[in-house]
């Protein structure tokens, strides 16, 4: 049963192309590949976020509030109409990461968007979280806003399944065309070869973990793939303006 439920911290760092044989021969002594990402190969991750038609929830959040949400859906890989994804809630508290999310049919989450979080409910989903993301629904009024996806490889440790470190690369986004099913197509969000790692665990970070950061320079970086997206896309809007002013 897929996990619906996680509460971590998540830190973020960026990796240049040349240092990732290095970093991967370490991590691949103390963690377990993802089972898609068997011989180093990376899978994608697919994301609709949703927010008011004035963009209140990434603009409150580029603010860095102590308590921010968001609210997304999510494919592993490229979707039929008609597959499975994941509707999530996804909160952050001083730090602490609590996402929720409910199993549903693509069709059904633009249909619960849609109608202001009305839907029939079905024996598969989380029913509490539903109930959650109808409340935020209704508040915010939430309209689809941006496509973002991105290829990653993800690993486990071996001994501390709670420990997740992800790398993530080719993040791109677009404004159109804002369904799933409709592909990976966008523009780049970070330079060609470069990397965001995601360490993600509830407890403190292993020393072979922290040696391995220290000995490549590897530092923390503050990076939201929404929030950059978002200032792009003000940027671009900006310079529009100017064009035709």
């Amino acid at each position: 049963m897929a996990i619906e439920v996680f509460n971590r911290f998540e830190k973020k760092y960026f990796v240049k192309e040349e240092q990732m044989t290095r970093v991967l021969s370490e991590i691949e002594k103390h963690m377990t590949p993802d089972k898609n990402n068997l011989n180093r190969e990376t899978y994608s991750i697919c994301n609709i976020y949703f927010d008011t038609e004035n963009d209140d929830l990434i603009r409150s959040s580029l603010s860095k509030p102590v308590y921010k949400e968001k609210v997304r859906l999510r494919t592993y890989g490229i979707p039929k109409k008609d597959d499975i994804a994941f509707l999530e809630i996804k909160k952050k508290v001083q730090g602490l990461v609590n996402k929720r999310r409910t199993k549903i049919k693509i069709q059904d989450a633009y249909r619960f968007i849609e109608n202001g979080g009305k839907i029939g409910v079905e024996q598969y989903m989380n029913v509490q979280v539903l109930r959650e993301l109808s409340f935020m629904t209704q508040k915010y009024k939430l309209y689809p806003k941006v496509m973002i996806a991105y290829d990653r490889m993800a690993y486990f440790e071996k001994q501390n399944p709670d420990l997740r470190v992800s790398f993530d690369i080719n993040i791109r986004a677009r404004r159109n065309h804002l369904k799933l099913e409709e592909g990976t197509q966008g523009e780049a969000l970070l330079e060609a070869g470069m990397w965001l790692m995601e360490i993600k665990t509830s407890k403190a970070m292993p020393l072979w973990l922290t040696g391995l950061l220290s000995r490549e320079q590897i530092r923390p970086v503050s990076f939201s793939k929404y929030g950059t997206e978002f200032k792009n896309y003000l940027s671009s809007k900006k310079d529009k303006e100017v064009i035709y002013a």
